[in-house]
């Protein structure tokens, strides 16, 4: 598939954020101010918004109304906001996606966590590659900032496809960003494990039954951009200036 236009953005913001404790009883992880008070979720946002992506749903769960009620209809970034609901958001984070995909059609749509900060050259990135195909934005030369026991590997060939994900992999090549660009290829798969498997469906077992089925899953170097993931009191205090 050559390039065209990628317009559609998702971003994931339905967990409970539990691994920080008291901090997210009342207010939803994605919300949680980090740099100058600025909300997490913003970021993500504001990457897509800056590299071209007019469309942008975001899925909700766990307290999902203060997110809606916090960002509106997107007017504020220049974007049009729709949200998606889901319920299951104890399960699998990839069954926020499937709860998206009548919204993305198939795709191509970039996604991104709630609760990652990354910067919009990464997004860009992404978006200037000639081929439209399923791929993940991967840091071949993590910070000091990234906690690597944390932090989902990959490994990859040659050509730069991923031959296996995870985070207990022992020998790897690079780290998960948390930025795809997904087509009706990933889609299809994702509807396959959540037929079999229900609502356990992690981004990573799509990645390595697509890998298993003989389909190429793609990377892009994104080393030197900056990006965090927020998951604990340690990297809140890191991004909180």
């Amino acid at each position: 598939m050559y390039k065209r236009k990628v317009d559609k953005g998702l971003i994931l913001a339905a967990g409970d954020g539990d691994r920080l404790c008291s901090l997210t009883l009342t207010c939803p992880k994605v919300l949680l101010p980090v740099y100058k008070k600025t909300p997490l979720i913003r970021y993500p946002i504001e990457a897509m918004a800056s590299s071209g992506i007019s469309e942008i749903a975001i899925v909700v769960g766990y307290l999902g109304d203060k997110v809606i009620k916090e960002l509106g209809d997107g007017s504020n970034f220049g974007v049009k906001l729709q949200y998606i609901f889901n319920h299951d958001y104890l399960g699998g984070n990839a069954t926020s996606v499937y709860k998206a995909r009548d919204w993305v059609q198939g795709g191509p749509v970039v996604l991104c966590m709630g609760d990652h900060i990354i910067e919009s050259k990464a997004v860009k990135r992404l978006l200037d590659r000639q081929a439209i195909n399923e791929t993940l934005c991967i840091d071949y030369t993590p910070a000091q900032h990234h906690q690597l026991s944390e932090a989902t590997k990959v490994t990859v060939d040659i050509a730069g496809c991923i031959t296996d994900i995870g985070k207990d992999l022992v020998y790897w090549d690079a780290l998960d960003t948390g930025i795809f660009l997904l087509t009706d290829t990933f889609f299809r798969a994702l509807c396959e494990l959540v037929h079999h498997l229900g609502n356990n469906v992690e981004m990573n077992a799509v990645i390595r039954f697509l890998i298993n089925q003989g389909h190429r899953f793609n990377t892009c170097n994104v080393s030197g951009c900056f990006w965090v993931d927020v998951d604990t009191n340690e990297d809140l205090d890191l991004v909180k200036v």
